[in-house]
């Protein structure tokens, strides 16, 4: 195998790796069923803790590798020296890449979440993206809630096969996504157009925004529509999570 082809392994490799961090949910984390665990990373100034030494058993039976740092080379893994408690971990996941406009699929539909802070919410919609015929949940790194252990939890570990795609910056990913011709579609409670009136003849990504705020400006004003869901006897609103199943699995319940 030549250089280039082990650095492209490598790189794949490593773009599906979710890295964990501080002592409870590492060990929370390696407690749940499905989880892949690849390296494990301790700070060497750590001093003896039973905890530690559960992590570091769990980890080597999934065979994991464990491996010591000093405290700054740790830091640059976990990227938060404050919370990472001399501990981080390296999860194997299966859907997890960058996002790339060109890899669109054509006349798919993709969810993006704009803001989305509840590991609770981003859970369970982790979990409706993986269960239904959506291509991928597109999620930026900042701004939503962290791929922590209660995001894995409220996945129900869905996380690990759910394709999710991560960008920088939402806003530059819809907008290159528009470039390629996709639609943008935000969820609006004022929206005139009903959800259900959509045709299936576009590549169209669905946009969930904040828990309690929307969809933030920059996102609405790419929009190229904006759609309500029509709700029954005078409920106005419904929880992020609910919107992002009946959207992911609107194609199986009709």
């Amino acid at each position: 195998m030549s250089d280039s082809d082990n650095y492209l392994k490598k790189k794949k490799l490593f773009s599906r790796l979710l890295t964990i961090y501080g002592r409870n949910t590492v060990y929370e984390a390696l407690c749940m069923p499905g989880v892949k665990a690849e390296r494990l990373h301790f700070a060497s100034s750590n001093k003896k803790a039973k905890v530690l030494d559960d992590i570091e058993h769990l980890a080597r039976e999934q065979g994991a590798d464990v491996l010591y740092h000093d405290k700054g080379a740790l830091s640059r893994i976990s990227k938060n020296a404050k919370q990472d408690q001399g501990v981080a971990l390296d999860i194997r996941t299966e859907g997890l890449a960058e996002f790339d406009a060109n890899t669109l699929e054509a006349g798919g539909e993709y969810i993006a979440l704009d803001r989305i802070t509840n590991p609770q919410n981003l859970g369970m919609i982790i979990r409706s993206v993986c269960a239904s015929p959506i291509k991928a949940l597109i999620l930026p790194r900042k701004g939503c809630a962290k791929l922590d252990a209660l995001v894995i939890k409220a996945s129900a570990g869905s996380l690990f096969r759910c394709p999710i795609l991560r960008c920088d910056s939402l806003t530059q990913a819809l907008s290159q996504a528009q470039q390629e011709g996709a639609r943008i579609a935000g969820l609006d409670l004022k929206a005139t157009t009903s959800f259900s009136a959509i045709d299936d003849q576009h590549t169209r990504i669905f946009v969930l925004g904040n828990e309690s705020e929307g969809i933030g400006k920059e996102v609405q004003a790419l929009c190229d529509e904006r759609l309500r869901i029509d709700m029954a006897r005078g409920v106005e609103s419904l929880n992020v999570a609910v919107t992002a199943s009946l959207i992911a699995l609107r194609k199986q319940l009709t």
